[in-house]
């Protein structure tokens, strides 16, 4: 029976794999068959032995496991039993050395790092579908706003540019991140590594390496928290810039600004009650579970607070924070590709928006115009506000009210105002930016 909506509902098959409950029972069985080969190799074990247990190791069972744990209610304890059962005489060899957490942390470093892998892949999707947009999107003028006010004109392909900018820096801080969240260790009991003895350390490093993964310099019982509670965070970023390009998607489909929309099917529904309902309701989700990623980041911190070498609080909330985190945030991440990538964009409605003010949201280009000419700067400012306020008072055209002030006239006539009241002419390096912006990111794309 599904109960949980990730079952059922949200999540990409690839995520769901990597965090199901056979893949995390295989990451186990991966982590006691590397540690039994670095023993080996460092002479602790018959190399025989460990020939055995990695020969053996696919032959173990989740559903062995499973019934095992029925019985000693122990979960890690009952895995050692289910792989020492299919090992013969080796499995005696099995675990040697080590704690439960030692392999248990160590099975969550390569979930980590293949659930990083897909978040590379997918943000360099995302970068690409971004800066596509921004190209072809980059003289395309539309209002600017501020305080959900219309100010100056910017262009689209500077919004898609913004977007792009900070994505790249998600895909840096996930370089960055990788080497400190996917790593492993073999401390044994409190950290010591007393049950192995002097090659602690060599074993812990060699079996890091047969795993594709870091060894941690020091731990205790369990690798240190505030390496899981980094990787948290950085999903809570990644949904709130994705929350951040949903809220913008929203407000500009509002029936009132109709700039942009969401792709909609031809027989797709907006309302169960009012037929011609076309509602952005893929952005909604990404809003909405981004409140679930980023509501992860609280507990993952409260995790890394555990008793002297460990206590087993972090334990039941990691099992629920790893794969609902980690499963949501890249499903919201495919989401949100895939709405940019079809984004329609209603050019004509743009441009109704961009004139919707008559020239009052151009006022800092005359301003700026008049200060170039040897008003000063302060005087430009009251002069041009107090005529935009007549404007909007009058509900006058900006050029109308200017071309009567004999105190522009004389630095103005009629022709000049009108073209500084384009806002074509107005984007300033919007078009360089985004330009020099796809150069410099295009290397990132996937």
């Amino acid at each position: 029976m599904a109960i949980h909506p990730i079952e059922y509902r949200y999540g990409n098959p690839e995520m769901k794999q990597i965090w199901s409950e056979e893949n995390r029972f295989r990451a186990v069985i991966r982590a006691e068959v590397a540690l039994a080969r670095a023993e080996s190799e460092n002479g602790m074990i018959p190399k025989a032995a460990a020939d055995e247990i990695a020969a053996k190791a696919e032959a173990a069972s989740l559903a062995r496991a499973k019934e095992i744990e029925a019985e000693i209610s122990h979960d890690m304890m009952a895995i050692i039993k289910a792989l020492s059962e299919v090992c013969g005489d080796s499995g005696r060899w099995v675990h040697y050395g080590a704690t439960s957490n030692d392999i248990l942390d160590t099975a969550t470093g390569l979930q980590l790092k293949e659930s990083l892998a897909i978040f590379e892949e997918r943000l360099g999707k995302l970068l690409a579908v971004l800066l596509k947009r921004a190209d072809e999107t980059k003289t395309l003028v539309c209002a600017g706003r501020t305080h959900g006010q219309i100010g100056v004109p910017t262009t689209y392909g500077l919004r898609f540019a913004i977007w792009a900018s900070e994505v790249s820096r998600h895909i840096t801080r996930l370089h960055e991140l990788t080497p400190r969240v996917a790593v492993g260790q073999m401390s044994g009991a409190v950290g010591t590594q007393a049950a192995l003895g002097p090659k602690g350390i060599a074993v812990q490093a060699l079996m890091m390496e047969y795993l594709g993964l870091s060894p941690v310099d020091v731990s205790n019982q369990v690798i240190s928290r505030d390496r899981y509670a980094e990787y948290f965070m950085f999903l809570a970023n990644l949904a709130t810039t994705l929350d951040k390009i949903g809220i913008e998607i929203r407000s500009l489909q509002r029936t009132e600004i109709g700039e942009v929309e969401e792709a909609f099917g031809e027989k797709q529904v907006g309302s169960s009650t009012m037929p011609h309902k076309r509602n952005p309701i893929k952005s909604e989700q990404v809003c909405g579970l981004a409140r679930i990623v980023r509501a992860a980041v609280i507990p993952a911190l409260e995790n890394n607070t555990l008793w002297d070498e460990r206590d087993l609080t972090n334990s039941s909330p990691e099992r629920i924070l790893f794969p609902e985190a980690t499963i949501l945030a890249d499903h919201i991440l495919r989401l949100m590709t895939d709405v940019l990538e079809n984004l329609y964009l209603n050019r004509e409605q743009i441009r109704r928006n961009l004139d919707l003010l008559h020239g009052i949201n151009m006022a800092e280009s005359v301003m700026i115009e008049l200060t170039k000419r040897g008003m000063g700067r302060q005087s430009a400012h009251e002069l041009i506000r107090t005529s935009s306020m007549e404007a909007l008072a009058e509900n006058r055209a900006l050029a109308s009210v200017l071309t009567d002030k004999p105190e522009i006239s004389g630095y103005l006539n009629d022709r000049e105002i009108a073209g500084l009241l384009d806002p074509e002419t107005y984007t300033g390096t919007a078009v360089m930016q985004v330009e020099r912006l796809i150069q410099k990111l295009s290397p990132l794309c996937s």
